[in-house]
């Protein structure tokens, strides 16, 4: 039996890696807020501050899904073997097309904004199969059954990487990162719009407020 492993330089082993995402608007928010006579209240301003960003990636996860495939031909005769390390990228995001004013609370005596923002969205697994590797196990593996099991590895890594996407350590990295980029992205224009220093509170839909 013959086996032989394809390998690209560079290529991370580990199960997965994670990055953080950060949003990148202070600057934007700041001019916005700066340029703008008339600020109304904090509810309005950061409103405003939103308005041009639809939809905002707060987090981004590396994962490195470990999968296998079999495929059997010639009657039983030929049988091969094929495990695979894909590479995926998953984005959370955040539709800021679904903030609208029921979604912030102010309150003047503390200066506290309370933001209630929607879940969290989980895109489709990207994955890099140019930088895949696979270990072969097969006496004599026919184009087909090569081609088969790679279709089947490929859809094997973007299930599991949609399940580890999910799993409850990587949403509450991506819950955090969210909670704080927000919050400091409302708290600059705030500032530079002249409420002074306040206290922005961010929450999830279903989460218990600030006391």
């Amino acid at each position: 039996m013959a086996a032989d492993l394809l390998t690209e330089p560079g290529t991370a082993r580990l199960p997965w890696l994670i990055t953080g995402g950060a949003l990148a608007l202070a600057a934007w928010l700041g001019w916005q807020v700066w340029g703008t006579q008339d600020h109304g209240d904090p509810i309005t301003t950061s409103l405003t501050a939103f308005e041009k960003a639809n939809r905002l990636t707060v987090f981004s996860a590396q994962l490195a899904p470990v999968v296998s495939a079999d495929d059997v031909r010639g009657f039983g005769l030929l049988k091969s073997h094929q495990i695979a390390v894909i590479p995926a990228r998953v984005d959370y995001t955040l539709d800021l097309a679904k903030l609208d004013a029921g979604r912030f609370r102010w309150d003047p005596s503390g200066k506290l904004l309370t933001v209630t923002l929607p879940p969290l969205q989980v895109s489709k697994p990207n994955l890099d199969e140019a930088r895949a590797q696979y270990l072969r196990e097969g006496v004599w593996i026919t184009g087909p059954a090569q081609a088969k099991l790679t279709r089947d590895n490929t859809l094997l890594a973007e299930r599991q990487a949609g399940e580890q996407a999910a799993n409850p350590a990587l949403m509450g990295l991506a819950t955090s990162a969210a909670k704080q980029a927000v919050a400091q992205n409302l708290a600059v224009p705030l500032k530079v719009a002249g409420y002074g220093n306040v206290r922005v509170s961010v929450r999830f839909d279903g989460e218990p407020g600030p006391l």
